[in-house]
């Protein structure tokens, strides 16, 4: 009982520490201005603020010191912080000591030009421990020509056959979406993720993965989880992981975790290979804001996200504050009829459905033809043929339709020109004729007709076995 109530009190920190940063700003400001003649009327008032300053400032020192018992945060930044913060309140008294008595052997403007940097010094590392030691440097990264945040961004990779899956592709997501709370300025139960030994470690509830078994392991079962759980990582108001890069450490994971493999040397399944080449030309990792929605909705229902995660199905909000979510089968290329119904129950929030590389058919399309909300679907390298794609009709929102590897032809697509906000459809590899292309592109001028046939060299370990599956 007592250990938390004293976190609680520790906890109380972050809200508390702005309070003395404002009033003591506010103290100098009034003692600057009663300097001056005009303004003589607010020297009384200046003596009264100091110690208020000081004395939040001494109450701030004490739930921060309180708080960095909880070994959450990294021990020589947060002793800085800690020291400055003390030695501010110190200056804080000396200058309301100076203040009740002008008599007192300090110089008031050198103890004013002390508070104002110490306060700005302690701030700025109190920023660094919440949220990164380039908090205060990166706005300012494009001005000088310097990439602060090169390392804290996803970027393309020349040839991801031969990147390391680990320092290329694994790292980058987890410094993305863990390290804010697990790296090394701020380690949460006692968890850092920014290195093979501490990965290896785990944290204070133990190991967070399982060598080959993603499923098991505790870093991509907390991912899974759904929003509202407050066992879910990471925390809702942090960025969060899109289902390609919960895919991509799922295998990691489930290829034994390694730190030193290259690309091809893994095992790479049909669903992670798309998500692999992506990564050669652009940063597909970071998820657009797009085709979002804007009407307000309900939150979705809790049990429907938690039945489909533990079918291996993500379902992710599409932007923090926002209850539209987006589902994607990258982990499972298994759909059947009974997870095809569950999803219609998320009629009111589906906005984006990514069924690529799956064993769905025209029955699917039944379903998804229910799906009104949704702006983007994805049924690349699927059984969908003409039949099928007739009954999108309904989705008005849509705006987004990727039919790569499909059997349709022009046929089936050219009703879709109804739809009043289609920007995108992609046909590479379908079975509209060479010679139609002109005639969709004037059927639909105000969408993007992206035919493919781009030349992306094949690598050996692109050979894979697809076994049929039962269409549904």
């Amino acid at each position: 009982m007592l250990i938390s109530i004293t976190a609680f009190i520790g906890h109380l920190h972050p809200a508390i520490i702005h309070l003395p940063i404002g009033v003591l700003l506010t103290a100098l400001l009034l003692q600057w201005l009663g300097s001056m003649p005009k303004y003589q009327s607010l020297r009384p008032a200046v003596p009264f603020v100091l110690l208020a300053g000081a004395f939040t400032a001494l109450i701030s020192c004490v739930t921060g010191y309180i708080l960095s018992l909880g070994d959450e945060y990294d021990k020589n930044l947060a002793s800085w912080h800690m020291w400055m913060g003390i030695c501010t309140t110190f200056v804080a008294f000396l200058l309301y000591a100076k203040a009740k008595n002008p008599q007192f052997g300090v110089n008031k403007a050198v103890l004013s030009m002390a508070l104002l940097a110490l306060i700005f010094i302690t701030g700025h590392l109190g920023g660094s421990l919440t949220h990164g030691s380039d908090y205060f440097t990166k706005p300012l990264a494009g001005v000088f020509g310097s990439d602060t945040t090169a390392t804290a961004v996803i970027k393309p990779i020349a040839n991801v056959q031969e990147a390391s899956v680990y320092a290329d592709i694994a790292a980058p997501i987890l410094q993305t979406k863990c390290y804010s709370c697990h790296g090394p300025n701020k380690q949460k139960g006692g968890l850092r993720l920014d290195g093979s030994i501490s990965i290896a470690k785990g944290g204070k509830d133990g190991l967070v993965i399982k060598n080959g078994n993603g499923d098991a392991s505790e870093l991509i079962k907390r991912m899974l989880l759904p929003m509202n759980d407050d066992d879910h990582m990471p925390p809702k108001e942090k960025p969060q992981p899109t289902a390609e890069q919960i895919a991509l450490l799922h295998w990691w994971i489930d290829n034994g975790a390694s730190f030193t493999n290259k690309v091809k040397q893994t095992n790479q399944p049909g669903g992670i290979k798309k998500a692999l080449l992506a990564l050669q030309t652009t940063a597909p990792l970071q998820q657009a804001d797009t085709d979002v929605p804007t009407a307000p909705v309900e939150q979705a229902d809790a049990n429907t996200i938690k039945a489909l995660a533990s079918q291996g199905i993500v379902a992710l909000p599409l932007a923090q504050n926002n209850n539209y979510l987006m589902v994607s089968f990258v982990t499972d290329t298994a759909v059947t009829a009974g997870v095809l119904k569950l999803i219609v129950t998320l009629t009111k929030q589906l906005a984006w459905l990514k069924l690529n590389n799956t064993n769905i058919g025209d029955t699917a399309m039944g379903y998804i033809a229910q799906l009104t909300a949704l702006t983007r679907l994805d049924v690349a390298n699927t059984r969908i043929t003409d039949k099928g794609l007739q009954q999108l009709l309904p989705l008005k929102n849509l705006a987004y339709l990727n039919l790569t590897g499909t059997a349709v032809t022009q046929q089936g697509l050219l009703p879709l020109k109804t739809l009043p906000h289609l920007h995108s459809v992609y046909l590479y590899r379908t079975h509209v004729a060479k010679n139609a292309y002109a005639i969709i592109k004037s059927a639909f001028p105000k969408t993007n007709i992206d035919t493919g046939g781009y030349n992306v060299p094949t690598l050996v370990t692109d050979t894979t076995e697809v076994k049929a599956k039962k269409e549904y």
